[in-house]
């Protein structure tokens, strides 16, 4: 008789965001190994709560983009973490039918968060209806936040040890922690062609290629960056990724027809990783995914300006192990990328560093412990 198809949900919060791309990651992988699983991809705040989370959402950007030392005190707060509570609860409490009858229906073996918020969700549901199913908290940052921490998660899929390390200082036992790496999509562990990629984009061979992004939404300072590196005296040429930032791409669009520096402007792109395969130095805000994806790749990570929180947190952690460089001045960007470029070993050095610490098979990884999990479930 032959087996049963698994069943796995993956939840995450909002569309564009590391979240998201880590559930995707996931579930390529699972379907490269398990062609038969079958995957709910759920956007967990939009499932329950829609109209919160286009609220939420939009207030959290504007925290981001203005007063980034708000996000700074809300994060990783204990005296927030406990006196939110009770909201949590509440919430948790008025989402709990929806997910019964979510779980009740799809009947999962196994189900996955890369995001605190329905992590908890799950946590709790668990807790109410008194529920074996496996949790699985999959973190995609270098902090292991105390949004986090639930008596009835089963297993954190941790980043690197030194995260795994502190989740156990917070209470999280050992036999609960699994080191794999932060999940991004498997295609990032192929090597393109670079040569044809630089061909079809136009490009010039044989100089550097700089790669500069702002994760989905096209964050930060891009434009004071791209203007900074006009004055660089060696020769390279610039990739730039505004995301879904259709402002942002507009005015690069108009602005760079000025500039000396050969420079293509795109919006949203699914070939990050054709990108990132022929680019020298990448200039980017350091999301999970995003440095992962770089890390995988070997280039050298430019920092510049990390929002308070998990973004700067996540910069500790690259700049402890060598693997990034961080700018706190956009304008003098120049300065650096000068300096690097000047000098092979440090490019040289920067790339091995982000070679030692990356994890290029997490998401077959993650993907090969979930299916193992759902079998013992069975």
């Amino acid at each position: 008789m032959a087996d049963k198809p698994k069943r796995i949900i993956l939840m995450y919060i909002s569309e564009v965001s590391g979240h998201h791309s880590a559930t995707l990651a996931i579930e390529k992988a699972i379907k490269m190994l398990k062609p038969d699983t079958q995957i709910m991809n759920i956007n967990a705040f939009n499932y329950t709560n829609p109209i919160s989370e286009k609220i939420i959402n939009r207030l959290y950007m504007a925290v981001i983009k203005r007063t980034p030392q708000i996000w700074d005190y809300l994060y990783d707060n204990p005296a927030v973490v406990k006196k939110i509570e009770n909201i949590k609860k509440t919430i948790h409490k008025f989402n709990s039918p929806k997910l019964k009858n979510l779980f009740d229906k799809f009947r999962p073996d196994a189900v996955v968060c890369t995001q605190a918020f329905p992590c908890g969700m799950v946590a709790d549901f668990k807790k109410t209806y008194n529920s074996g199913m496996p949790l699985v908290a999959v973190l995609t940052d270098y902090i292991p936040h105390s949004y986090w921490i639930y008596d009835n998660v089963d297993y954190y899929i941790t980043p690197s040890e030194e995260v795994s390390q502190r989740l156990m200082k917070k209470g999280v036992p050992a036999d609960k922690i699994v080191p794999m790496g932060i999940p991004f999509d498997p295609k990032f562990r192929e090597n393109t062609a670079s040569a044809e990629v630089i061909h079809r984009l136009n490009l010039k061979p044989g100089i550097p290629t700089l790669l500069i992004m702002g994760g989905g939404q096209g964050l930060g300072p891009m434009k004071t960056i791209v203007k900074s590196l006009e004055k660089v005296q060696s020769d390279f040429q610039e990739i730039i990724v505004a995301g879904t930032n259709k402002k942002l791409y507009k005015s690069l669009k108009r602005k760079v027809k000025k500039y000396k520096k050969k420079i293509k402007v795109f919006a949203f792109v699914d070939n990050i990783n054709e990108l990132m395969g022929i680019s020298s130095i990448i200039i980017t805000k350091p999301g999970g995914v995003t440095t992962s994806e770089a890390l995988a790749k070997k280039i050298p990570m430019i920092i510049v300006k990390p929002i308070p929180g998990q973004e700067e947190s996540n910069t500790v952690y690259l700049t402890g192990k060598g693997a990034a460089v961080k700018v706190d001045k956009p304008q003098e960007i120049n300065l650096v990328i000068e300096d690097l470029l000047n000098d092979e070993n440090k490019l040289s050095r920067l790339s091995e560093c982000a070679g030692r610490i990356a994890k290029p098979d997490a998401s077959l990884d993650i993907a090969r412990f979930l299916l193992d999990l759902s079998d013992s479930h069975v």
